[in-house]
């Protein structure tokens, strides 16, 4: 697989990021917060900032920003993560399907939604530096993690709730043979065309990937049938 392909789908499957600005406060230094993050359907993090946070300070100063994305792990150097090098911008909070994704991810937020200083803001990815591994590494450029835009965003909705509704077998199967993870409760919380997120009866999050990119529902329908046969065989 090529890097920036790997790296792709390290940040769909990335759960814990690290948001750096540039200081307003203290000049010249970087400043460092935990900040949840969803993807849209390009494959951009959108964060939900107050304006009132010192990271949305400093954005509003300098936009140019960096993300740091890693999976909880004893060792982390010995893990894959990914630095993003990005420039927010402040997008429309009141985005229907967006709003809707990132409640699904986050449905801790709810209340966010309520608060007038809480704003979407969207980091468009300019490079992106990878290490899958020891003396694997690389810079890639933010193009390669843009993904075309297609009619999933606006089917999203309609293939979970069909699939919740319909197919919780099918969901549970998926956990356990490809993250032998065996549960008795399972949610698809997002489709995109890299994969599909499922969150299980622990609240724990698993990424499942697409063998071949898809860009609409019925790609989609045969890409999840597919993996269903492949549970059974």
């Amino acid at each position: 697989m090529r890097l920036s392909l790997e790296a792709q789908q390290f940040l769909f499957s990335a759960q814990t990021g690290v948001l750096s600005t540039h200081s307003v406060k203290y000049p010249n230094y970087p400043f460092g917060s935990v900040t949840p993050f969803v993807l849209n359907h390009q494959g951009m993090p959108v964060i939900l900032i107050s304006s009132l946070a010192e990271h949305t300070k400093n954005i509003i100063q300098n936009n140019h920003v960096s993300l740091l994305l890693f999976n909880q792990a004893d060792d982390l150097q010995a893990n894959a993560r990914l630095t993003l090098l990005a420039k927010a911008e402040q997008t429309d909070k009141d985005n229907a399907l967006m709003r809707a994704r990132y409640l699904r991810y986050l449905p801790q937020a709810t209340t966010y939604f309520d608060a007038h200083d809480f704003t979407f803001y969207t980091l468009y990815i300019t490079h992106g530096r990878y290490i899958a591994g020891f003396g694997k590494m690389g810079w890639i450029e933010g193009e390669n993690f843009q993904i075309p835009s297609n009619p999933l965003f606006i089917e999203e909705t309609a293939i979970i709730s069909h699939m919740n509704i319909d197919h919780v077998e099918h969901l549970k199967a998926y956990c356990q043979h490809y993250h032998q993870i065996e549960t008795s409760a399972a949610e698809m919380i997002g489709i995109d065309s890299l994969g599909f997120d499922v969150r299980h009866n622990t609240g724990q999050r698993l990424r499942f990937s697409f063998e071949q990119a898809i860009s609409n529902a019925q790609e989609a329908r045969m890409a999840l049938v597919a993996m269903a046969k492949t549970c059974r065989a």
